[in-house]
This record gives C-alpha cells, structure tokens and sequence, in this order.
C-alpha cells in the first residue's frame, strides 16, 4: 500500500491515513501463501511476495524464456474495495506506480490496464488515460464479477477497449462480495480454484449471448489461468444448445463456437493436461484451430516443471504460433517488435 501512495491525490492520502490501511495487505489472491503452488522454492524470497520486483522478474521469469515481451499483470484487489472512488483511485495508482516504477526497468516489459468493473464510467477513463501510452497493451479485470460480463452494464469498458485496440484481460479471481461458486462459498481451496473453469465458461456464455462479440466484433477476450482442455466440449455444448434455441438470441448472428475462435483467446500456462505432444495436438483438433492457444508462464506460480512452459514434443511450427504469431495477432501494440 504505501508503494502506491505518492501516487494518490492529497485526498485519497489522507483517507489512506484516517482508516489505518498503510499496513493493509489488498493481494487478491486466494492461494495460501505458503502452498507450493504458489512458488518455486528457488523462487521464493525473504520480506516480500515472490515475483514483486522487478529485478526478480526480469532474472526468473522474463530471461529463463528468452521472451521479446512480457506483459504484467498485477493482481492487486482494488475490484474489491467496496468505495467505488477508492477504488478507481487505487487502480489509478497502481497503474502510475507501474509506468514509473516497473516498464522503465526493461524495455520488455509491458504493462495491464487495471480497472475497478464495479465503476465502468471511471474504468473507461482509466483505460483512456493509459491508452496513449503504447507500453499499455491490455485491459485487466477479474473473471469473477459482480454481474455476468455480457451485461449492458460493463459495456464502457468494452468501447474503450475497443477503441484503442486493447484485449480484455480475464484472470482467474474474484472480488469476493459473492460466492466465487453456483453453489455457494466453498470450504477448500481445492474446490474453489477446480471451479475457476465453471466460472470462465459462465462468462464467456455471457458476453457472447449479450451480443457483446456482435457489438465489438474487433474486441478480444484474453482468459488467462482459465486452462483450455474443457474448451471443445464446451464449444460443442454451446453450439448444439444455440442451433435449437437461436430465436431466443438473434443478435448471436453466428455459432458460439465460431464466435469463440474469433474473440477468446487462452494462455498456455497453467495447462490443464499432460504436457505431451499427443495430448495437445488433439485437442488443438477438437478446437479446430491453432490460433487461441497464447505462450505463458504464470510466473511466480508453480504451475509448470522447471522453466519448461511450452508441451514437449510439439512441432517448431505450432511453437512459432504459440510463442510469436498467436500473441502478435491478438495484441496490436506488440507488431512492432517485428520491425
């Protein structure tokens, strides 16, 4: 917290002063902090969470890769600050404190647009105000929202995004005002993080039975930590379900499963199935397409053997898509590495 505060306006400062909370901890994440999951132990660091400078990062999950270009994505919890103005004024902040602090260290790293969806008015205005800066790449929010992301409601966000060509960002996460879970709160971490699958699935029938693809045909949606292996069967499901009740949507003018192969796309790391070539490659098939699957590490998680992040066995040629093509397709900004 006080990393943020020469970032805050006198006011914010001072209510930051008023209700205590120099010493508040707002990490949104759910993992208990000593899992091994969480991090490797060669990763691990003494007086901070691993991965929280820059130096860090750069020396374990940047050059371990040999990767042109990094993009950060700082799961910090201002979507769960109940004030809406403190909200937006602490993601205002964490996003100065990036540009200052963090993109100068390296010229390969780029950086999120973090926005509060509980405020999508202020949340465009954030987008707006970081957009002219080119080392701004994505727009970053939580899968788990308040509302189902196809909503009216969310819309600004999405004119924003998609008016300066800015993916939307989904990472697995909740702002915990509800159960992150149709059934209710969980009683293990085990459960709530298996259900992150149900959540993206729940979100992604949202946006594109709201028309929001349809809206912003040009818009793209990043699932990051969402996995992949369940998405044929999904696709199939959603496919099947539209050609029978397609009346009741006439917007959704072509299949979901189309839909989802021109608009979604999903990081690699972490997989959710055996990183052999075989396995992959088949899944690739079911998809129909080579083209949505994005290189990532999750970094600092320990998600993946080592810094082995791509399936073994794969051809150089589906490498190349993963690594270089896919990601370049899906964020304009970064084209210009190819100059």
């Amino acid at each position: 917290m006080n990393s943020l505060l020469p970032y805050m306006d006198e006011h914010w400062r001072r209510q930051v002063a008023e209700r205590g909370l120099e010493l508040q901890d707002f990490n949104s994440s759910s993992f208990p902090p000593n899992i091994p999951a969480l991090c490797r132990s060669d990763w691990r660091r003494s007086g901070g969470l691993p991965g929280s400078q820059p130096e860090e990062l750069i020396t374990n999950g940047v050059v371990p890769f040999g990767t042109r270009a990094a993009i950060l994505n700082p799961l910090y919890g201002v979507q769960a600050i109940a004030d809406e103005g403190m909200a937006v004024a602490f993601a205002r902040a964490l996003n100065a404190w990036i540009a200052e602090e963090w993109l100068p260290c390296d010229n390969r790293l780029y950086a999120s647009i973090v926005v509060t969806p509980q405020d999508p008015g202020g949340a465009a205005e954030e987008i707006e105000r970081w957009a002219p800066n080119e080392r701004f790449v994505q727009v970053l929010m939580l899968a788990s929202t308040e509302l189902a992301l196809g909503q009216k409601f969310y819309w600004p966000i999405y004119e924003a995004a998609a008016k300066h060509g800015l993916p939307i960002a989904l990472h697995a996460g909740s702002n915990y005002k509800q159960a992150p879970s149709s059934l209710g709160w969980q009683s293990f971490f085990l459960a709530e993080y298996v259900d992150h699958t149900s959540i993206f699935q729940s979100q992604i029938l949202s946006i594109i039975t709201h028309g929001v693809c349809s809206k912003f045909p040009e818009l793209k949606f990043v699932c990051s930590e969402s996995g992949f292996l369940w998405l044929p069967a999904f696709m199939w499901r959603a496919l099947k379900s539209w050609r029978g009740m397609r009346c009741e949507t006439p917007w959704v003018d072509r299949s979901p499963a189309d839909i989802v192969r021109d608009c979604f796309r999903f990081t690699l790391q972490p997989i959710d199935a055996p990183l052999e070539a075989a396995i992959f490659d088949r899944v690739l098939e079911q998809l129909r397409s080579d083209e949505m699957i994005l290189f990532s590490t999750d970094y600092p998680h320990h998600h993946f053997d080592a810094n082995s992040a791509l399936p073994g066995g794969i051809s150089n040629e589906l490498a190349n898509k993963i690594c270089v093509d896919n990601p370049l397709k899906t964020y304009p900004r970064l084209r210009r590495l190819q100059q």
